[in-house]
This record gives C-alpha cells, sequence and structure tokens, in this order.
C-alpha cells in the first residue's frame, strides 16, 4: 500500500494563555490522498483551522506546543526550520483564508500581489510574473483580467475578491490547498460558482483540498471525504455518502438535525445540538461530547464520562462512540423518521 499525500499522525497542539494551557488539538490523525478533496467539519472551537496553520507551519513558537507527525509526501514537517516551511508555503501547499478582504493588502493592486507570489518561488521576471497574474486572473474567471489586473481589492465584489485570493493560492500549482471557510458570507449562486471553480481547477491539476468549513451542505457537494472534529478531537471520518448517508457520532446527528431539508415538512422544528461546546482550557473527561449527548445512559454512563472512546478503525468509516453498531442504526432509523 502506498504512503498517502498527506499524513497526519496523533497531532497534538497546545496553546500557553493567562488563562492556563488551552488544548487546541489532541491526538488528531487523518490521511490525504493525491487529487481528492476532504472536509473537516465542525463547530467554531473545535481546532478545524489551527490544524492547517500547523500544516503551513505558521504557529508561533513562542507560545505553542506542536507534538506529532504531520508527513507531506514523506517529509515531516513538524520541526521543519523555517526556510524550509517558506519556500513551501505558496509553492507547494497554499491557503485561502476566510476573509480575502482582510487578507488582501488594500495599497496593492491585486496583480501585483499575485506576481510578487509568483516571483518569489520561480524567480520569474516583472513581465513574466505580470502575464501569470493576467492568466490566473482568467482561469479563475473574472471578466477582463488584462485591465482587472490593475485594479485594487475594494473594487471587486466579495465573491470577485474569493477568486482572486483562489489565484493567488494557486498561481505557483502547489500540490495541497487548504481552503478554510472559502464560501462563508457568500450568497448562495456565489457559493456554489466557487464550489465549482475549485472543483474544475482540481480536475485540471489533480491539487489535493482540504476544506475548512462548519457547512455540512457545502462538503457534501464538494468532498470525497469527511473528517467531523470536536474540542480538537475527530469523532467521525468516512467518505461522504457514509457520514451523511449513515451517521454514526451523536455529534454527527446533532449537526444534521440542525440543517433544513428540502422534503422535510414545512413545520418540523430545526433540532441544534444543545448546549455550548466545551472549555478547550477544561476539556470534560472521557468522551469530550458527553455533557451535551442525549444517548450517555444507553452507551454507559461510566465509560463516556471517564473513559475516552478512539476513533477506529484506523481506515474506513470510523467514530469515537461506545453505543454499539446496533444502537446506532436503531437510534439513526429513529432519527430518519423525525426528519433528520
Amino acid at each position: 500500500m502506498t504512503a498517502p499525500f498527506l499524513s497526519v499522525r496523533d497531532l497534538t497542539i497546545d496553546f500557553s494563555t493567562e488563562d492556563g494551557l488551552v488544548h487546541a488539538v489532541d491526538g488528531l490523525s487523518f490521511d490525504v490522498e493525491k487529487g481528492t478533496t476532504l472536509g473537516i467539519v465542525g463547530e467554531s472551537g473545535s481546532g478545524k483551522s489551527v490544524t492547517n496553520l500547523a500544516i503551513l507551519g505558521l504557529h508561533n513558537p513562542a507560545f505553542t506546543s506542536i507534538s506529532g507527525e504531520i508527513l507531506l509526501e514523506g517529509r515531516e514537517l513538524i520541526g521543519a526550520n523555517r526556510h524550509e516551511l517558506e519556500r513551501l508555503r505558496g509553492n507547494k501547499i497554499a491557503m485561502i483564508f476566510q476573509d480575502p478582504l482582510t487578507s488582501l493588502s488594500p495599497y496593492h493592486t491585486v496583480g501585483r500581489q499575485i506576481a510578487e507570489t509568483y516571483a518569489k518561488h520561480t524567480g520569474a521576471g516583472r513581465a513574466a510574473a505580470r502575464a501569470r497574474a493576467v492568466e490566473m486572473l482568467g482561469r479563475v474567471g473574472i471578466p477582463q483580467p488584462a485591465r482587472r489586473v490593475d485594479d485594487f481589492p475594494h473594487q471587486f465584489s466579495g465573491g470577485m475578491r474569493q477568486r482572486v485570493m483562489i489565484a493567488m493560492a494557486l498561481v505557483c500549482d502547489p500540490d495541497l490547498l487548504i481552503a478554510d471557510e472559502p464560501t462563508t458570507a457568500l450568497d448562495v449562486t456565489v457559493q456554489a460558482q466557487i464550489l465549482d471553480l475549485l472543483r474544475d481547477l482540481q480536475e485540471q491539476t489533480g491539487t489535493s483540498i482540504i476544506m475548512i468549513t462548519h457547512d455540512l451542505g457545502v462538503v457534501a457537494s464538494a468532498a470525497h471525504e469527511i473528517l467531523v472534529m470536536y474540542a480538537g478531537r475527530a469523532v467521525e471520518r468516512g467518505t461522504v455518502r457514509e457520514v451523511l448517508g449513515s451517521p454514526r457520532h451523536p455529534y454527527t446527528w446533532g449537526l444534521l438535525s440542525s440543517l433544513p431539508r428540502l422534503r422535510s415538512p414545512v413545520d418540523v422544528p430545526l433540532v441544534p445540538v444543545r448546549g455550548t461546546p466545551p472549555s478547550l482550557i477544561n476539556v470534560p473527561p472521557g468522551c469530550p461530547f458527553h455533557p451535551r449527548c442525549d444517548h450517555v445512559a444507553l452507551a454507559g454512563p461510566e465509560l463516556c464520562r471517564h473513559e475516552r472512546p478512539e476513533l477506529s478503525p484506523h481506515r474506513g468509516h470510523g467514530d469515537a462512540c461506545y453505543l454499539t453498531p446496533a444502537q446506532k442504526s436503531d437510534i439513526f432509523l429513529h432519527k430518519v423518521k423525525e426528519h433528520l
């Protein structure tokens, strides 16, 4: 069996703060195969963005402790020196940040910002870098790219600024693209256009994508596999069909039941996950979801409250829950009847 393109093993990330040690990521493992998209979902504070910033090496070592393995084509990224990480960022690995308006410099044209990235990693001259910027703007669907290359970010709409961010991320043809909430604050039509664009670019270039989102509808249409995170841990993993078609973890059930469905009767209320996410300074012992779970009594209170469930198996559809397969199946079928 060949090694995965990206392999994360037992990743742990802690932050030192005035209030205490924040356990942002706790023993996370996952793989991303070449040319596929992994959707990482979960509520705010579940560790999604923190994990991917670690892949890019963007955490401040002064107050961050990182352990485990992050292997990109067999190359260890944890502990890599600053110059090596700088060569990788923008070249082998690129990121689309959540808010293009704050990520793009308001003082420089979009063409200059794209061209600088290309020139830094390829050594191209000014004319060649500008030509590449025009090419990339056209590639992501911006009309009249030869003219708009000299416009500033504030002269673009939200959807067009997101396309500029994608152009900048892809200008050096990276092998891995990390998209952090790429469709947040965009209307539904523009969301669909951005997702179609990423899908088309992936087919053309074979780029692997990690898509960070809280929107299960986005991963349903854009990802091949899903990783569900809660309190810095993976609680379920599998293909889109497996996780969305037959979810196994109570937290995944909660995420799905909070979504509106076209086929549901209009009078059926949405059911949000009760309670709030735990403090990552004082994560509950055992299963971190047990204070919000409706099935603790069925699974076993002592187990849920004191023993940490592990995600298994290592490959395939897995979940970290003490409910038996038969119990999960019965509960899920009941929830389907209630229009989960």
